[in-house]
């Protein structure tokens, strides 16, 4: 028998938006446990998206999480001796957490000065629907799309 099934941690919103989402989004781009410059990295990039575009930062950020937000993924399963790349539906919380890791992620490999910078570029593209990560969301896709013959194997 396993034991009982892990309890979902409970998030404490973040101060100036009131939002565990915030707070989850912030935990990704913490490096180093260093949280409060997390914090002042995220700020400052709603900052810039603000002066940028004349929007509130915070609901361009809510709407690039959105536009990355994949619905559905491939896995791989071995099925008598070949690989098949099987489309599955995603959970909302791996959903999410796909999300905040390409938005972050993408922001990183961007060219810019500071991460604040990289990351404010990041959202306001997302935000069009353009930037690598909204390509990432499509390719995945249309990766599903492509092996969708393969949808009968799901596990």
């Amino acid at each position: 028998m396993r034991k009982a099934k892990a309890k979902k941690a409970i998030r404490v919103p973040d101060i100036k938006f009131n939002d565990p989402l915030v707070t989850r989004f912030v935990n990704c781009l913490m490096s180093q446990g260093k949280k409060s410059t997390a914090f002042g990295i995220f700020y400052d990039a709603m900052d810039r998206v603000e002066t940028q575009t004349k929007e509130s930062g915070y609901e361009l950020w809510k709407k690039a999480m959105n536009n990355v937000m994949p619905a559905v993924e491939v896995k791989a399963k071995r099925i008598g001796g070949a690989t098949f790349q099987i489309p599955t539906e995603i959970r909302p919380d791996r959903k999410i957490g796909l999300t905040i890791t390409w938005i972050i992620n993408y922001a990183r490999d961007r060219g810019g000065k500071t991460m604040a910078e990289k990351l404010a570029a990041e959202i306001i593209a997302a935000s069009k629907g353009e930037g690598a990560a909204v390509k990432k969301k499509e390719d995945t896709h249309k990766m599903a799309e492509a092996n969708k013959a393969f949808s009968h194997f799901k596990a």
